[in-house]
């Protein structure tokens, strides 16, 4: 079985193992095993866990990326109007700052919600 995920493309294998079936990915172009192997009850259960996973897993690379730009466009704020004269480091440099933390907050907030929703 083939799934496309945001563009990636996988072989979904199930196989029987010790009256449980093992599922784990391949990704379609090199063969390449990607992800855990997760097991079910039934060839259908382990493939329905295994495609979850990558969505899920999908999502957080998302999410942790948009973490990393976050904080990225806060540190580039800091120094932007730590070293600024003061017209540019006044209030408008502090608004630029706490919009930009806040910012970074929300991304870690989002990456801890999805973090906290993983399967299993």
């Amino acid at each position: 079985m083939q799934v496309e995920i945001a563009g990636v493309a996988y072989r979904l294998v199930a196989v029987p193992r010790d009256g449980r079936w093992r599922a784990y990915a391949l990704r379609a172009g090199t063969g390449e095993q990607f992800g855990p192997d997760l097991h079910g009850a039934t060839e259908s259960e382990a493939r329905d866990r295994l495609e979850r996973w990558l969505e899920w897993q999908h999502a957080h690379s998302a999410a942790l990326l948009e973490l990393q730009e976050a904080q990225h466009a806060y540190h580039r704020s800091v120094s932007d109007t730590a070293f600024a004269g003061h017209e540019s480091g006044g209030r408008a440099g502090s608004d630029t700052r706490r919009d930009a933390l806040e910012a970074v907050d929300a991304a870690r907030a989002r990456l801890d919600d999805l973090r906290a929703r993983r399967p299993r």
